[in-house]
């Protein structure tokens, strides 16, 4: 049974950065209670470790509990503009470890707002990301994919500006632009999209296509990770969405010659490393 890495897996560089951050933060803070503003990066794992470290996390809504003097981290998702406004009217410590690629996206909805265009996002409107994003602009149109678009769009604004959750599909989006292209002259289109994001999806379809089983191994809650799942799905059938190899029936591996790997951008190589030598520790009994 051969085992085989896609080419780009695993932590990106914002998530790296957010994960080295708190844990400078842990070693120097003097005691002080250190706070996480929801999930630092989607992923069980580094969330569980950082708790046995001391740290707490808190819903958003839960900002007014917090104590004066603590540390308060703002996750790599980033926040809304009224979380950060909250933040600055109280008497605490603020680490904001959002990623550099959501940062740019909220400043060109403020940018392109004042400018007088209309703003449109494609992504997913529950996610902490987009609804962070929104927040710096006003009415802002929010489509899931280029059908909800082509379905739902109203073209009644003289001018439109057009961004992209980070973590959205890349095929998705080249479908989007051509339709635009091909259908109005008045949507000004931003490619939003983490380089990382990019290159993990382009990687996993190389990949999904040379083996027999894929598994994506990634938070049950990482948009990045569901992405990646959803594309090596339409190459090949066998491919599964895992968090630890006990989300698997191992019955799946038997008779695979050759399984693939890749892993979201928040999830630790440890977590890859303990799969890759699972897998190559089970024995499978002979059928009689």
């Amino acid at each position: 049974m051969e085992i085989i890495r896609a080419s780009k897996l695993g932590f990106c560089f914002g998530v790296e950065e957010a994960i080295q951050t708190v844990n400078s933060i842990i070693k120097n803070n003097n005691n002080k209670k250190t706070y996480v503003l929801g999930m630092l990066v989607h992923n069980e794992k580094v969330i569980s470790d950082f708790e046995k470290k001391g740290v707490i996390f808190i819903d958003e809504q839960d900002i007014d509990s917090i104590s004066n003097n603590s540390i308060v981290i703002v996750r790599a998702h980033g926040a809304t503009k009224n979380i950060y406004e909250k933040l600055s009217k109280k008497e605490l410590i603020v680490y904001d470890t959002a990623c550099v690629f959501v940062k740019k996206s909220r400043e060109l909805v403020e940018e392109k707002t004042k400018e007088g265009y209309k703003i449109i996002v494609l992504g997913d409107v529950l996610h902490p990301e987009i609804k962070g994003i929104i927040s710096f602009g006003k009415d802002i149109e929010i489509y899931e994919n280029i059908d909800s678009f082509k379905t739902k769009f109203k073209n009644i604004y003289k001018k439109y500006f057009m961004i992209f959750q980070t973590t959205f599909n890349n095929d998705e989006y080249d479908l989007i632009v051509n339709f635009i292209n091909n259908n109005y002259d008045n949507i000004e289109i931003k490619k939003t999209i983490c380089g990382a994001t990019y290159e993990r999806q382009k990687s996993v379809k190389e990949l999904s296509s040379k083996v027999d089983v894929l598994l994506v191994v990634g938070g049950k809650k990482s948009s990045n990770t569901k992405k990646l799942y959803d594309i090596s799905k339409k190459i090949n059938k066998n491919t599964y969405l895992i968090t630890e190899l006990n989300d698997l029936d191992k019955k799946v591996l038997k008779n695979a010659k050759s399984i693939g790997i890749t892993a979201g951008a928040s999830t630790p190589k440890e977590s890859i490393e303990e799969i890759e030598n699972k897998i190559k520790s089970i024995k499978f009994e002979e059928e009689e």
